[in-house]
């Protein structure tokens, strides 16, 4: 038998209710395969529920009752003792090594994530509950921080942590308070990994039970311009899917602007216009009121459930993120901040560099960046601090291009906040006498090498007229002296030559 108690291969369910049931799915060789039957039981079920983080096993059901998956058959004869942390750790025959069809797939049905968000607006914000001794309690908010959040965020699978609310935000809860002075990393995949006083032992009441929003199921953009603009997928049961147009408006592709931090929508283009997606379509006839903040709490036919196929994949076009600079002299240096969720917020000046600035000063039409100062040279701002850890190229067109923590995920205060000095806005410099209109950037060489070039021209232009016309003057004083006596030589002055020189006009120039 083998065994290989260090590999930790991902697992998954699949075709089930929810990512906890379902057919058993391990990642092996750069693609997923199914576990056999033979031998499969609850200690087997057991481990996979455990390292899903899917509480513990109901039941283990073979002859693939969630239907029979494709491609390889990883594992076989698989045998746990059911104290595993992970499926790998179980003996079997060895990968790929098997006696058996997809018609002996074995599958586990899980009791669920023993954690749980209630009162909020759908399933992912509310009142964080844990089960534990056969019945729901709360947690209290004594060190609750945007540490733990994310922790419940990714347990549940939904998304990245928005806020970590206290204070019993979300109501009161009833009965035992499970877990007290929690401290979490914010890397644990569940809140159970994370440092407590031990269940039940707490000195709080129900006032101050803790709470999580979380953004929801994970979405993108992709097949578009950038990450504001493309085909929608969502990620449900640890893979990409789509979502079908049926039903699919303005109202939803404004929630997914929204919930993208991508500005509003312009248009919600449906039949595949950024390309047909792969894979499962996770979600058909979605009904959003355009107010939600994430795409998971609109209505829909249910995760997996639809009558679609890849031709009608849904898609959005959105207006992309909204900066400013402020603080600054004018709209071209400041303090940079970015609009989401309607409010206006700070970036974090950690990594932040000559590229980031590049990118906002190209998108607010603001030149080239000449610097990128940190340390909130421009003044301190206010409210939430919505990106931390900005990784530009430099070659984006949107800030929201460009890599970050995720929108409110930060270890930053305000005396931290990001700025952006450009060379300034695009202007139109008129040429004398030459009526010609060049644009050019403030500060920039090239602008006024464009400026002094033409200029020279026109001032040696204008010295030569300058000296021709007075040769033509003292040639036609000269002529006038010879033919008329009142210009005897020496009775006319260098100054009667000048009034004679400024009253002049050459006639050959038109009325």
């Amino acid at each position: 038998m083998f065994s290989s108690p260090l590999l930790g291969l991902p697992i998954r369910l699949v075709d089930g209710n929810g990512r906890c049931s379902g057919r058993v799915e391990v990642y092996h060789g750069q693609q997923w395969g199914t576990v056999c039957d033979d031998d499969w039981d609850m200690n087997g079920a057991a481990v996979v529920c455990r390292e899903l983080g899917c509480g513990t096993a109901l039941s283990a059901p073979g002859e693939a009752q969630f239907g029979q998956g494709t491609g390889e058959i990883w594992m076989d004869d698989v045998d746990c003792s059911g104290s595993e942390s992970s499926l790998s750790q179980c003996s079997h025959t060895g990968f790929g090594e098997h006696d058996c069809d997809h018609g002996e797939d074995a599958g586990a049905v899980c009791s669920g994530p023993p954690i749980r968000l209630v009162g909020g607006n759908g399933n992912c914000s509310g009142r964080v509950e844990v089960y534990h001794g056969q019945q729901w309690g709360t947690v209290c908010d004594d060190s609750w921080d945007m540490n733990d959040a994310p922790v419940v965020c990714r347990e549940l699978g939904c998304g990245t942590a928005l806020s970590a609310p206290g204070g019993a935000q979300f109501g009161h809860g009833t009965g035992e308070i499970w877990m007290d002075d929690v401290g979490c990393s914010g890397n644990e995949s569940s809140l159970s990994q994370c440092s407590h006083r031990g269940l039940g032992k707490h000195d709080c009441d129900h006032g101050q039970d803790a709470g999580a929003v979380c953004s929801g199921l994970p979405i993108r953009l992709v097949g578009g311009n950038g990450n504001c603009s493309g085909r929608v997928e969502v990620y449900h049961e640890q893979q990409w899917g789509t979502v079908c147009d049926e039903g699919w408006d303005m109202n939803d592709a404004a929630v997914v602007c929204r919930e993208l931090g991508c500005g509003t929508a312009l248009s919600a283009p449906g039949e595949a216009q950024f390309g047909q997606g792969t894979g499962e379509i996770w979600m058909d006839d979605v009904g959003c009121s355009g107010n939600e903040s994430s795409l998971s709490q609109c209505s829909h036919g249910g995760l997996g459930k639809h009558n679609c196929d890849h031709g009608k994949d849904a898609g959005a076009v959105c207006s992309g993120l909204l900066i400013r600079l402020v603080g600054g002299h004018g709209n071209c240096s400041g303090r940079v901040e970015v609009y989401h969720e309607q409010q206006w917020g700070t970036v974090c000046d950690d990594a932040w560099d000559m590229n980031d600035a590049a990118v906002v000063c190209r998108q607010l039409g603001c030149g080239t960046a000449l610097s990128a100062p940190g340390a909130a040279q421009f003044g301190q701002g206010n409210g939430t601090i919505w990106m931390d850890d900005v990784g530009c190229s430099g070659n984006e067109s949107s800030l929201s291009q460009c890599s970050h923590r995720g929108f409110g995920g930060h270890s930053c205060g305000h005396g931290e906040d990001a700025g952006a000095v450009c060379s300034g806005q695009l202007l139109h410099v008129r040429l004398p006498a030459a009526s010609l209109i060049l644009p050019i950037a403030l500060g920039a060489s090239e602008g006024l090498l464009l400026v002094l070039v033409p200029l020279v021209f026109f001032l040696l232009f204008w010295k030569r007229r300058h000296s021709s016309g007075r040769t033509q003057v003292a040639k036609t004083a000269s002529n006038a002296r010879t033919m008329n006596p009142s210009f005897a030589k020496g009775k006319a002055s260098e100054e009667e030559d000048e009034q004679n020189y400024v009253n002049y006009r050459d006639p050959t120039e038109n009325e």
